[in-house]
């Protein structure tokens, strides 16, 4: 029995199905070790050497791997192909142990035929494939690792960066100052409805006076041109008709399959790549299986083998007719900064239509294969032809000529549109069923001029789609990126959405604005397109990986040394029309430890705050079974105060820093039943906040009490482990390690 070794079980029921009896195949879940997460792990001294650990959560599958590996009598890895991929099969062979060297298996879609050819052809591990990933991990940790606690120290806690995510959100904090700084231009759009002979008008619209492209930008000069071409004579000056062809676009590659799927299907770039990976790793088909419907979903190649035009001919001659394949098989070009490492999404086989899947897969399952499908189908077949006509007309009153510009074009041939109804986006001209009939020299009728006033309106923010492009052409992370950078950036409360459309947070604006003041390079997009395009180089193993980091690193750290000034910053908080009901000023939003609240602007002489809902914009209400009315406080009578610690919330005393008295929610609701608390209620010994309780605690047996001072120590956890802490604090300050208090029982 041979082992075959993939990522994920979906992959591996797919393989199995075509490999057979004499193989098991098994899935490691992804990575299976990385650098840690609670430090840098990267040694700055030695070479930059990374030092990795296993995942906890993988011990168990690295367990089982590792007796399946003693059982078998060989051993494939069968990642993914691409750098990511190739870095899990070789950390598994480390961790796993295996001697062999030719373990290696690649192919780039899941099919009988390529895998049983990948069995066949075997290679060792590609180390510049492996090293190129473990740069790019040993810089991203460097930059993330040592700028997330600039940040955090300078505007608050648990902020983090990222060497691309970062430079991504400049883009959108910038583009959003660019739209803020947007003064917006007056413009008028005149048009005149005309006919050569009949009935049926066609619109025009004003272009030039006296030959010379004119701008209107007022509605003296608007009014004079609707006014004097209303008494003008008008006819035909020039007729142009041509025949133009429309060319399919190439079949996808990662970015364009996330651009349109999220402006044709409205899926999030997320989305897309989930569902993308999906339809490559196999998917269960209803009467049929599990199998893989597209090829490797992770490219910037805009190019497909030999064998997929042989399919795409064959499929296009039968079903459309040889009309509409081209005489020479259409080769798409990639950008100059392409890997070409595998070819462009298609279907595994055309023989899967769209409409044969219908209702037999997932709703998002269908429509982004039927999207990629004809695509493919499309890139293979000849330009739509069309007749286009373009034409010139004056209006001549008193020597001035007034004009005027009507196009049109109509469809002679359908070519790939019959395959392909999705249009593209560059067409702006209406396609009609047929062209009016002009002739220069000729007459016109004038029926009405409609003018309009109109505004020229600012970039539009990003949008998951825009953004990807945006992040492609300036070379700014990779295909297998760009939908995880959009995610995080969100996640990180950085972005927010407004529709589909992408914008900066407060937060997010001012940690752009931080990392460009001190990280101007890292936050450069030349500069991290160069980076990229040097990593890339890598692969080639022209380069040792060390050498890019080690040339890095200097500059970074002294980058680092500058941004350790000491200096902090802060959100301003965001101004309400909510009013505070103790002194009737505004509440303002602020940014707190635990997310943002309402806080009243009179402070420090009015310290009201309230909990902040984000989706209302309001206060937030209380939960099922919480209530809004508060118990006076017990020990001094003074008003309760809802509050949040890391332990969750708790209820204050208003009196704070004279009484420090707190309680739980549930000694809450006994107190407003008219209910004593006790010492031996839990909230009395004021232990979610380390506050100094106000009813006294008598101790009792089993309780630690503090040496010092008599009160009954506190269980509290720290980053070493469990203690006992006294109450007091900070009056009084002693601790005791609860392993000292096993040992003396």
């Amino acid at each position: 029995m041979d082992l075959v070794i993939v990522e994920s079980p979906s992959k591996s029921k797919t393989i199995s199905k075509y490999l057979g009896s004499g193989y098991k195949v098994l899935a490691s879940g992804g990575h299976v070790r990385d650098l840690p997460a609670k430090k840098l792990a990267v040694n700055v001294h030695n070479n930059f050497e990374p030092e990795y650990e296993v995942y906890a959560q993988k011990m168990n599958t690295i367990k089982q791997l590792k007796k399946e590996v003693e059982l078998c009598d060989k051993v494939y890895l069968a990642t993914d192909p691409d750098r990511e991929g190739e870095a899990i099969s070789w950390h598994l062979k480390e961790i796993l142990k295996i001697k062999e060297d030719n373990i290696r298996i690649v192919f780039n879609e899941i099919t009988k035929k390529a895998v049983n050819k990948a069995i066949a052809e075997p290679h060792e591990i590609n180390l510049n494939l492996v090293n190129s990933q473990q740069a790019r991990r040993v810089l991203d940790r460097l930059v993330g690792y040592l700028i997330s606690p600039v940040l955090s120290r300078k505007i608050k806690k648990g902020l983090s960066a990222g060497r691309v995510q970062s430079v991504a959100l400049r883009m959108i904090a910038d583009r959003e100052r660019e739209i803020l700084a947007f003064k917006p231009e007056e413009f008028w759009n005149i048009f005149a409805h005309i006919t050569p002979k009949g009935s049926v008008f066609h619109k025009s619209q004003f272009n030039d006076i006296n030959g010379k492209k004119k701008k209107i930008d007022n509605s003296v000069d608007a009014m004079k041109v609707v006014d004097e071409s209303k008494l003008g004579a008008w006819h035909v000056d020039k007729v142009k008709r041509a025949k133009s062809l429309s060319k399919a676009n190439p079949p996808f590659t990662t970015s364009t399959m996330q651009q349109d799927g999220v402006n044709k299907l409205n899926m999030s770039a997320a989305q897309v790549m989930q569902v993308a990976q999906q339809l490559y790793e196999g998917v269960n088909i209803k009467g049929d299986g599990q199998h893989a419907l597209v090829t490797y979903i992770r490219t910037d190649s805009v190019r497909v083998s030999d064998d997929a035009v042989v399919m795409a001919k064959e499929f296009i001659t039968t079903q459309f007719g040889n009309e509409f394949y081209p005489k020479k098989s259409n080769v798409y070009l990639s950008k100059n900064n392409a890997q070409d490492a595998h070819e462009a999404i298609r279907p595994v086989s055309l023989e899967y239509t769209p409409e044969s899947l219908k209702g037999k897969i997932e709703s998002n399952q269908y429509r982004l294969y039927k999207l990629v499908y004809d695509r493919f189908l499309a890139s293979q077949m000849v330009p739509a032809e069309y007749d286009t006509l373009n034409v010139h007309i004056v209006s001549e009153y008193e020597g001035t000529k007034y004009g005027y510009t009507l196009k049109g074009k109509t469809m002679t041939f359908a070519g790939y549109t019959i395959a392909y109804t999705h249009t593209k986006e560059d067409d702006d001209e209406e396609i009609t069923n047929s062209l009016p009939q002009f002739t220069e020299g000729e007459t016109l009728m004038l029926k009405e001029i409609t003018h309009e006033q109109k505004f020229t309106k600012p970039p539009a923010r990003y949008t998951d789609s825009s953004l990807v492009k945006a992040m492609e052409e300036n070379g700014i992370g990779r295909p297998s990126t760009y939908a995880s950078i959009i995610s995080v950036l969100g996640k990180r409360e950085y972005t927010e959405k407004d529709g589909k459309f992408m914008q900066p947070t407060e937060l997010g604006l001012l940690v752009s604005d931080q990392l460009v003041l001190y990280f101007p390079n890292i936050m450069d997009t030349k500069f991290t397109a160069e980076m990229e395009q040097k990593l890339d180089t890598v692969e080639g193993g022209n380069v040792d990986w060390h050498t890019i980091i080690a040339d890095f690193y200097p500059d970074f750290a002294l980058s680092l040394e500058k941004a350790n000034d000491g200096k902090k910053v802060k959100l301003d908080p965001v101004l309400t029309d909510i009013m505070c009901e103790k002194c009737g000023k505004p509440m303002a939003i602020r940014d707190g430890k635990f997310g943002k609240f309402l806080g009243c602007t009179g402070y420090p002489a009015c310290s009201n705050i309230k909990q902040y809902d984000e989706k209302t914009g309001g206060i937030a209400e209380p939960k099922e079974g919480e209530s809004e009315e508060l118990a006076n406080c017990p020990a001094c009578g003074k008003p309760m105060q809802a509050k949040q610690s890391r332990y969750g919330k708790f209820y204050g005393c208003s009196g704070y820093p004279t009484c420090k008295t707190i309680v739980s929610s549930g000694d809450m609701k006994k107190l407003l039943n008219g209910e004593e608390i006790t010492p031996e209620d839990k909230s009395a010994k004021a232990g979610a906040a380390g506050a100094k309780p106000s009813v006294p605690v008598e101790p009792k047996e089993g309780d630690i009490v503090c040496e010092k001072c008599g009160s009954v120590m506190v269980l509290k956890n720290g980053r070493f482990g469990e203690f006992y802490a006294c109450p007091n604090y900070p009056t009084c300050k002693n601790i005791v390690n609860i392993k000292n208090i096993k040992k003396e029982k």
